[in-house]
């Protein structure tokens, strides 16, 4: 038996479904910004425009002490051995397996001992975290929450990722960086199997800004506006380092992370180290990138080779605009001996960004995202050094290899360049 559909309900239906998707496109878009700066000025007058526009607010008094590779667990896990009031911690991927289990352990006995532990995985990279581990910690008074699970409820959401790696200790020591709780971030990056990273073990009142990052998250997940001096207490001075952090992404406008990376390339005036896994500039981006070193800028961009990437994918869709890099001056650096996974930029020696961030539109309109921003020659200094190390085991690209990369490479290339805003 056939059933009529009156024409009108046809075409009423096509025109509601392309109502709400007009409103949802109006809803989640976001301007690209058109950065217009002759020069942000001296140091100072910088500090306040990024942290002006990034929605921050410089603090001094902080000590910054990078950590890098496997030494990362180390610090943090001494820290949380340490704690005596609260740990917090949200990060995006983990994996079971010593560095999930070794955590559990420890935060299941800090909550036995009165601390107040929070744990937030993303709802898609947490899901392999280990129910036995789960289910310790939740047994010992932990609270886990997972952010954006992957239900019927949260459809709309579900591409909305919290990408962050964030700990607080006590309202007072604060991690943030790169690193995953996957056993691949354990070693020396001695091989592809270990892999490359750095983050950062902060002191100083810069932390209440990473707390507040965390319970960003936190309160939009679960709705506990948590407070009092076990998360923020008072800060007292612990180095010399002026310092902000980034982790606003308000509706409608282009995020803080993004605006934060445009402005790096907008404001060197001598070099730009740039060191990121997944790099897939947007075409304003590479014309500022080339505008960069038309101005005399010394623009250098590192990140892994194909062969070494845990994600070739988006390394080919990466391949796709070397062209245009290489033509216009930018040098591009690949990272042969494993994945080379850390999210770090410097500008002009003097100030830098360590964060989560890949250079990418997910990282930049869909994730949630966070970066701590450094105003210290010390501090940059000793980032460019690391570059330089790194440059040990990376292979210059050269525009003439770029364009005589075989048919195969470059419809990889192409196409994979098709699926770039969601890589």
């Amino acid at each position: 038996m056939k059933i009529a559909v009156p024409v009108w309900l046809v075409v009423l239906t096509i025109l509601v479904i392309i109502a709400l998707v007009l409103i949802v496109w109006s809803v989640k878009r976001r301007r690209r910004p058109k950065f217009k700066v002759e020069h942000f000025g001296d140091t100072s007058a910088l500090m306040q425009s990024i942290s002006g526009f990034t929605q921050g607010t410089v603090v001094t008094g902080n000590r910054i002490e990078l950590v890098q590779n496997g030494k990362f667990f180390e610090a943090l896990f001494a820290a949380i051995a340490g704690a005596r009031e609260s740990v917090s911690i949200e990060t995006f991927l983990s994996k079971e397996g010593k560095v999930t289990s070794d955590l559990a352990d420890l935060l299941a006995r800090k909550s036995r001992e009165g601390v107040d532990v929070r744990l937030m995985l993303d709802g898609s990279g947490g899901r392999k975290f280990g129910k036995k581990a789960l289910k310790m910690i939740a047994d010992a008074g932990c609270t886990v929450q997972k952010y954006h699970p992957i239900k019927l409820s949260n459809l709309g959401r579900i591409n909305n990722r919290t990408h962050r790696k964030i700990a607080v200790i006590d309202g007072r020591t604060g991690f943030i960086g790169g690193h995953c709780f996957v056993d691949n971030w354990l070693g020396d990056a001695q091989d592809k199997k270990h892999f490359r990273d750095i983050s950062a073990r902060v002191e100083g009142p810069v932390v209440a800004q990473l707390q507040a990052a965390f319970l960003d998250n936190w309160m939009e997940e679960c709705g506990e506006a948590a407070a009092g001096e076990a998360l923020f207490p008072v800060l007292e001075d612990a180095g010399a380092s002026p310092a902000h952090v980034v982790y606003v992404s308000p509706t409608g406008n282009p995020s803080t992370i993004k605006l934060l990376h445009y402005a790096a390339i907008h404001a060197a005036r001598t070099r730009l180290l740039i060191q990121n896994p997944y790099f897939l500039p947007d075409p304003d981006a590479r014309d500022a990138l080339v505008d960069a070193v038309k101005r005399g800028v010394e623009v250098k961009i590192m990140l892994p080779a194909a062969s070494a990437s845990d994600s070739p994918i988006v390394q080919h869709a990466s391949h796709h605009h070397y062209g245009t890099l290489l033509e216009g001056g930018v040098r591009i650096f690949e990272y042969q001996r494993t994945l080379l996974h850390q999210k770090v930029l410097t500008v002009d020696g003097k100030w830098a960004s360590i964060g989560s961030s890949n250079f990418d539109d997910r990282s930049f309109e869909i994730n949630d995202e966070v970066a701590l921003v450094v105003y210290d020659e010390a501090v940059a200094g000793e980032l460019e050094r690391v570059f330089e190390s790194d440059l040990r085991e990376c292979q210059e690209q050269s525009l003439d290899s770029w364009k005589r990369r075989a048919v195969l490479h470059k419809l990889r290339d192409g196409t994979a360049f098709l699926f770039n805003e969601q890589l």
